[in-house]
Parts: structure tokens; C-alpha cells; sequence
């Protein structure tokens, strides 16, 4: 895998992907930004929210319980020092219609959190405690 950042001006700067994709970064303007686009930490957070999400559906479709819909709200708290690390990270995953019972829904949760989320468990041996919760609606 294989990335390029390029600064662009002040803090912001271009996020290109090895397969093509290109993603904005900036800083708020107390430190040179001009608030255009996500911070970087933000995009570790939303990264580890998709690699999580990504898991629960493959998991839910590998077993034929397709949602009508499902999405991830995620809490992250940093330390007040620098480094700025994350040491607290919930993830709480919303998981509506289809055929989904409350069983299939922790099951595919609990795998994705222990087994077959990178960006979770690379964070969690860090040092991140990660929490997970869901809950399941018609």
C-alpha cells in the first residue's frame, strides 16, 4: 500500500491514495488553516469507522442479513498533551430493517472488532481502548 501527501498552501494539504483516490486535509485557522477540509486525525477516525463498517456488512451480507441501512457514530477523546493521541474511541453502529436479528448484529460487531478490523485492532494495541455498541431497529 502506498500513499503521497502533497502540500498544497498554509497547513493544507492533497491525500492521494495508491489506487487513485484523493482526499483534502486542513487545519482550523488558530494553526495557519483555512478550514477547508477535514483534519488528518478526523480521517483516522472516519478511517477506522469505515474498516469497522466495512466488516459489518460483509459479514451481515455474507450471511444473507442485509440491512436496509446501517451507519456508525463514532466519540473519540484525545490526551491533552502532545502527542494529541487518541486514547478513547466508541464506535455505536445503527443497524436498520432487513432481516438482522440482535444476535447476528453482536456476532458480526464482536468479528469485526476481534478478528477483522485493522484499523481497530492496529489501534487498540497502541494503546486506544476501543468500545463497541450497536443497537438494531425495524
Amino acid at each position: 500500500m502506498r500513499a503521497t501527501v502533497k502540500w498544497v498552501d498554509g497547513v493544507m494539504f492533497l491525500g492521494e491514495s495508491g489506487s487513485g483516490h484523493a482526499v483534502a486535509m486542513d487545519g482550523a485557522a488558530e494553526h495557519g488553516g483555512k478550514n477547508m477540509a477535514a483534519r488528518p486525525m478526523e480521517l483516522i477516525l472516519i478511517g477506522l469507522g469505515g474498516c469497522a463498517s466495512f466488516d459489518v456488512i460483509s459479514i451481515l451480507s455474507k450471511g444473507r442479513r442485509l440491512p436496509v441501512k446501517c451507519y456508525t457514530e463514532l466519540e473519540a477523546e484525545r490526551s491533552d498533551t502532545v502527542p494529541a493521541v487518541f486514547t478513547k474511541i466508541h464506535l455505536h453502529f445503527v443497524i436498520e430493517g432487513g432481516c438482522v436479528s440482535d444476535t447476528v448484529a453482536r456476532r458480526a460487531v464482536e468479528m469485526s472488532a476481534k478478528k477483522y478490523c485493522s484499523a481497530s485492532i492496529m489501534l487498540a494495541a497502541a494503546g486506544v481502548a476501543i468500545t463497541h455498541t450497536y443497537v438494531v431497529t425495524d
